[in-house]
């Protein structure tokens, strides 16, 4: 098949893969296409939102309809390394002997993985780098496609160990959900709250995702578009001199330059989805919230005036 073909293809899963969505989550529309955004690029996402907004839910019929092996893990205090990533065990036969932990699965929903300490938080890094694991000098590879959907609770910060920026950087988007609206509140509480039970059908298989991460690959981008998306990036760093004046004013840091590759990847699968053959400037910008919102750091100024990421973003676009 070719390129022009499998985009073509893409652009129909695509759209039965959200109908498909629908049936189990109402509305949340935005950040659905952006989850399955980081999936079609081999990206990972931190989904920002108040308890009750469904994030569980999501991910797992998320992974149901991708035919995807699915693992939850809530992170706790006292969650240790090892019991996320497995650890050795003496048999019967006084052999040693790897027990798996949760971490081995295509999608790993990570819950409050700002309630764990640093050690555990780390123990996800590599795994989410390497797509691999060291147990006791041994190096075990996950399956692929491997995706960390982690999740965060804006609201109590108190007793939590927020994310180093090193690791934050290791997630394509950051996500917020917002409340539902009235009717798509309605909706919800009609469809929890009766018998009726839905069955979600798999549209894809791991084989057909890393098809799809190759094919993202594979679409051209022309120069101005990825100059274009450099410079944005360029744009959040204060230190630098070509800053303008509202940067140096509210923003401490800005992104590295695996905002730039994120930006370009991801205005790839943007445009994949909307049948283009190549990216633009506007698939740069429809992406560019998500990916730029948790690489730049406000500083006390911006705090205080409360202008928040997407403002600062909305600015630079």
């Amino acid at each position: 098949m070719s390129d022009v073909k499998a985009i073509d293809r893409l652009v129909e899963k695509h759209k039965a893969l959200k109908q498909e969505i629908a049936k189990v989550i109402v509305g949340q529309d935005e950040v659905i296409n952006q989850i399955l955004l980081s999936i079609y690029t081999g990206g990972h996402s931190l989904l920002i939102g108040v308890p009750g907004l469904a994030k569980t839910l999501m991910v797992n019929a998320i992974a149901q309809t991708l035919g995807l092996d699915f693992k939850r893990i809530q992170f706790t205090p006292d969650l240790m390394p090892s019991d996320i990533l497995g650890s050795e065990v003496l048999d019967q036969n006084r052999n040693f002997k790897f027990i798996k932990g949760p971490i081995f699965a295509n999608i790993i929903l990570a819950d409050e993985i700002n309630r764990t300490p640093p050690k555990t938080q780390a123990a996800l890094l590599e795994a989410m780098q390497e797509r691999a694991v060291t147990i006791a000098g041994h190096q075990h590879k996950l399956e692929l496609p491997y995706f960390v959907l982690a999740t965060q609770n804006p609201i109590e910060q108190e007793g939590t160990y927020p994310l180093p920026e090193a690791q934050l950087d290791r997630f394509m988007f950051a996500i917020e959900l917002k409340y539902p609206s009235i009717a798509e509140e309605v909706q919800v509480v009609k469809s929890t709250t009766s018998d009726r039970s839905v069955t979600v059908n798999a549209l894809f298989n791991a084989q057909e995702i890393l098809e799809v991460q190759q094919l993202v690959r594979r679409i051209p981008v022309p120069d101005n578009v990825v100059e274009y998306a450099v410079k944005l990036v360029n744009s959040t760093r204060p230190n630098l001199e070509t800053a303008s004046d509202y940067v140096k004013q509210y923003i401490d840091w800005g992104a590295g330059p695996r905002a730039s590759q994120n930006l370009v990847l991801g205005a790839k699968a943007h445009a994949a989805i909307h049948g283009k053959y190549s990216p633009d400037a506007e698939d740069v910008q429809a992406v560019a919230t998500g990916i730029l919102r948790h690489r730049i750091i406000k500083n006390y100024k911006a705090e205080a005036e409360g202008i928040s990421e997407e403002t600062l973003i909305g600015k630079l676009l």
